[in-house]
């Protein structure tokens, strides 16, 4: 049994549309499902638990990031099965799995590719799927909420990135990495990845896997605020762990302690204090 939970509002409701044409094609193939849309925040992960406790084989979720991360949620602990049609507007999380972004594509990946297991994160008691990070990356998606109302696609992280170059600030962290690495000072990027992209297509862990058992932790020295636009195109490129001002680091554990931080989970922006992040394995199986 497939369930199949919908964002109506991903996309600016082209999610909806997929959804159309995606049952249209299981009806056409005789193929059984259930329809269920959410309608408030973290309902995708609480339909996505109670489809796997009724026994759901797999849960596709159509939508984009944020409707994927909840869906995996409510899968991770399970056996049953993620299945992803992306119709966001960043559908970052596909580009590290390999899933089409073609809907017809990616449907026909879940109905004849097994699922097998994928890494997650854990951070303090949440789930997450892709990545998380605090200082420049968070600034950007503050300024590319605001774009999406104009623009769509890349577009508005690159107006975000330009406005933080402007506007940004370094941070005061304290970092915790494995067993015995500790880092006190002022960065400018703290990223831990379990995919490689956030922000529409960024590639800010371009070497990260997800099976691996390993997260990707990306800190960036803070500079004066007239170099930020030397590092804008490493950036951009996936080179920018590659800069002298750059450390990374694998890790199946990490922790931040950063007064009046604001986290970017996923693409939720949440504030915290304290964040503690954990890998995990075989706790959640995906159709990739």
């Amino acid at each position: 049994m497939i369930t199949i939970i919908v964002n109506p509002a991903a996309g600016n409701g082209r999610s909806m549309n997929t959804c159309q044409a995606v049952c249209k094609r299981l009806d056409e193939r005789g193929v059984a499902y259930e329809l269920l849309k959410t309608d408030h925040p973290t309902h995708a992960t609480q339909l996505a638990r109670a489809a796997a406790e009724r026994g759901a084989d797999t849960v596709i979720a159509i939508g984009g990031d944020g409707t994927i991360t909840e869906t995996a949620a409510g899968l991770h602990g399970t056996k049953t099965a993620l299945g992803i049609i992306p119709s966001g507007t960043g559908n970052d999380f596909i580009k590290t799995a390999g899933i089409p972004a073609d809907w017809e594509a990616a449907l026909d990946l879940i109905l004849t590719r097994p699922a097998r297991a994928v890494d997650s994160g854990v951070i303090n008691d949440r789930f997450f799927i892709n990545v998380c990070g605090t200082g420049f990356d968070v600034m950007t998606l503050d300024f590319a909420e605001k774009a999406k109302k104009f623009v769509h696609g890349l577009l508005p992280y690159l107006y975000g990135v330009l406005r933080a170059i402007i506007a940004f600030k370094p941070v005061q962290m304290h970092i915790e990495i494995g067993d015995g690495t500790v880092l006190d000072g002022k960065y400018m990027i703290f990223s831990i990845a379990n995919g490689r992209y956030f922000g529409g297509g960024i590639p800010i862990a371009p070497l990260a896997a997800v099976t691996d058992g390993l997260l990707d932790v990306l800190i960036v020295d803070a500079v004066p605020r007239w170099k930020l636009p030397a590092y804008l195109v490493p950036l951009m490129t996936g080179k920018l762990y590659k800069c002298k001002i750059s450390h990374r680091y694998l890790t199946d554990r990490c922790r931040i302690v950063c007064s009046g931080m604001r986290m970017q989970l996923d693409g939720e922006i949440v504030p915290m204090e304290e964040a503690v992040f954990a890998c995990e394995t075989d706790k959640l199986y995906l159709h990739w």
